[in-house]
């Protein structure tokens, strides 16, 4: 759990994807559409990585979105803010994209 994290406030926006995740790849996409700043790590093949992002909760899915340290949820919760208008809004307070 410290790894995840110490990996979450590293950059102000984290995505924790699988390689073979067709949802992982639109949520990354997305990132990049904002231009946002963020890091992504792929758990395929980090065995301890994704067991600490399972110890976090059970409700953990893949892509797990960070932004500013705090966890946003899934593709489902990424997908809801943005339609309401506020994903735009916390990747600009966690300054990940500037205007």
């Amino acid at each position: 759990m410290d790894r995840v994290n110490d990996l979450a406030f590293k950059s102000v926006a984290v995505i924790f994807t699988k390689s073979t995740c067709f949802m992982c790849h639109s949520i990354k996409a997305l990132f990049y559409d904002f231009g946002a700043s963020h890091a992504v790590y792929e758990v395929d093949h980090d065995v301890d990585l994704e067991c600490a992002l399972w110890s976090l909760g059970s409700n953990i899915a893949f892509p797990a979105v960070f932004v500013g340290g705090k966890y946003l949820g899934s593709t489902k919760e990424v997908i809801s803010l943005q339609i309401d208008d506020i994903l735009k809004r916390k990747l600009i307070e966690a300054k990940a994209i500037w205007l």
